[in-house]
């Protein structure tokens, strides 16, 4: 796939991406940046410096409205100015996103948008409410799961309402490093399980 829509996030084993109590102020929740220490060797030629060029080399973001706003809104730039597709409900009146930012509010539209915007680079995903919706949608490609060995007990789950229907995966690449695991998911089209 040339341009995959690809899910980077930080969980738990339990399957948290925040701690409890995310909110402005606490963006990853009580001990939620636990879950992002790995990025402290982002830099080095290891696996987790791999991982984080790949990420920057996105020619895209798709972000749920959730994380955007937590983020403060990135101040309009995520990356290297890649465009910003902020999935959500409704957009109030004159709410206007900075910078590379635009809100979209219909998951295949937004897709599409993202997939043209990044030419033949993969498009980033941030945020559960978007890749849920991309996933009940049939546009989430891949995901890349940092998984952290630790139990957050309690929090935001990545998956939490994705519904009865079963998703299936391949795993199509694994990376050991210290204290993370890196495990690239791509997503099975219902046609490949039938």
């Amino acid at each position: 796939m040339n341009n995959p829509i690809r899910l980077y996030m930080s969980m738990s084993l339990d399957g948290y991406i925040a701690g409890p109590d995310d909110r402005p102020g606490q963006e990853l929740g009580r001990d939620g940046g636990r879950l992002f220490n790995w990025l402290d060797d982002r830099e080095s030629d290891g696996p987790r410096g791999q991982v984080y060029r790949e990420a920057l080399a996105t020619g895209a973001v798709i972000s749920g409205r959730r994380t955007f706003e937590l983020a403060g809104r990135w101040q309009g730039d995520h990356h290297d100015g890649v465009p910003i597709f902020v999935l959500t409900h409704r957009v109030d009146d004159g709410d206007v996103p900075p910078g590379h930012a635009r809100f979209v509010t219909d998951v295949q539209d937004c897709a599409r948008q993202a997939r043209a915007a990044a030419g033949d680079r993969p498009v980033m995903v941030h945020g559960a409410g978007a890749a849920q919706a991309l996933l009940r949608a049939g546009q989430l490609d891949e995901m890349e799961i940092h998984l952290i060995p630790v139990l957050l007990g309690e929090g935001r789950r990545l998956f939490d309402h994705l519904g009865s229907d079963h998703i299936e995966l391949d795993l199509v690449r694994r990376l050991e490093d210290r204290d993370v695991t890196h495990l690239r998911y791509q997503v099975r089209r219902s046609e490949e399980t039938a």
